[in-house]
């Protein structure tokens, strides 16, 4: 076809064909053009595209042409590009076995068998199961966490594969929208109360206040940080709205058995000192070693606790909360009863040994599942 024909049957002018053949240059406010050969050839050799994260057809294929020739499974997820667990878990979810028992990799059937498995939403086993989603959901009522509804489970039906779940299975069916087998509500039960975590404060940000003639947790006996020995308690203080009211915690670190301190004079050096050896004055001896505390002022008067108890107090490190992890995480298992920004002061002391009980009846992971209650009975009987 000669050039005029070409653009007549395009529909265009010989000028217009003549800019499409050899592009044109910049003038004034026409902005220059390349040649329409280029973009052909940029339209007829696309970009080889990214790997798909998902195997395909043509994957599958190639899989099984290198397992009829005896290849490895590294070998063929290097031809792939892909790692060899991805290869290895194709495999042995979309394998094919027979009546007799062999089993071949054939890639259209396993093709099949990825596509339906691929729609979402998926109902989850906790909505496919009653029995779990009912038992899940009362335990969650009585604030248990996941991990501990999920082993939990595991004991009380070891037997029974259909009832055993992992706790980010029951984390998703709390949050992911769109599943919708547990009642949303039910994260008030959680630790956090919140499916967002918040950032922790900066610890530039906080300020100290010292304490006279503090020991310092560096001179804490050995046997209190093995947690062997039973006895060493930690402490410090839960507040409430304004910083007007407090309850003042201790956890023994062996047992993380659990004590709550009413304080209904507030939180003055002097009150939490007679509060504590109130406290304390219950204890048998062998239970009664030491006390590790922060560096807040409402211990100020730590001598005249330790010469009526005769129990040693040391301070932790500035900033340095981890030197007593059994009563910071007990001081976020106790946020579930008393939220922050509430009044700690209409508390009863009834109400803070319910609420200890309740906490120490709770089996811990810690403790290979066993309740603090159960743990301090036999260090008691023993």
């Amino acid at each position: 076809m000669s050039y005029a024909a070409a653009a007549k049957s395009v529909g265009i002018s010989v000028r217009t064909g003549e800019r499409w053949r050899n592009g044109r240059g910049a003038s004034g406010r026409i902005k220059a053009a390349p040649p329409v050969r280029a973009l052909i050839s940029s339209v007829a050799e696309p970009a080889p595209a990214a790997p798909s994260r998902y195997l395909g057809e043509a994957d599958r294929i190639h899989i099984a042409d290198r397992l009829r020739e005896k290849a490895t499974i590294r070998a063929i997820a290097a031809e792939l590009g892909r790692s060899p667990s991805t290869i290895s878990r194709e495999i042995r979810r979309n394998r094919t076995v027979l009546a007799d028992g062999r089993r071949y990799y054939r890639p259209h059937a396993a093709q099949r068998r990825a596509d339906a498995r691929r729609p979402r939403p998926k109902i989850g086993k906790i909505g496919q199961n009653p029995e779990l989603h009912d038992f899940i959901q009362s335990h969650l009522a009585l604030r248990w966490s996941p991990e501990q509804i999920c082993h939990v489970l595991r004991r009380r039906f070891a037997h029974r594969p259909e009832m055993h779940v992992s706790h980010e299975t029951i984390y998703q069916a709390l949050y992911v929208q769109g599943r919708g087998e547990l009642r949303r509500e039910l994260t008030q039960a959680l630790r956090t109360g919140r499916a967002i975590r918040r950032p922790r404060r900066q610890a530039d940000r906080r300020r100290f206040h010292a304490v006279k003639n503090m020991v310092m947790i560096s001179e804490r006996p050995a046997e209190a940080a093995d947690r062997a020995v039973p006895g060493h308690w930690e402490g410090d203080l839960i507040l409430g709205r304004n910083k007007r009211s407090a309850i003042a915690t201790l956890a023994e670190r062996s047992t993380r058995y659990l004590m709550l301190v009413h304080l209904p004079d507030g939180y003055s050096s002097a009150a939490v000192r007679n509060a504590l050896i109130a406290t304390v004055k219950s204890l048998p001896p062998h239970l009664k070693r030491s006390l590790t505390w922060d560096q807040g002022t409402e211990m100020a008067a730590h001598h005249g606790f330790s010469i009526a108890t005769n129990i040693p107090v040391y301070f932790c490190d500035p900033g340095s909360p981890w030197q007593r992890g059994s009563n910071e995480n007990t001081n976020g298992l106790l946020r579930q009863y008393f939220p922050t920004g509430t009044d700690l002061s209409t508390h009863t002391p009834e109400h803070l040994q319910a609420v200890a009980g309740e906490l120490n009846s709770r089996p811990r992971k810690t403790l290979d599942w066993e309740t603090p209650a159960e743990r301090l009975h036999k260090l008691l009987a023993a």
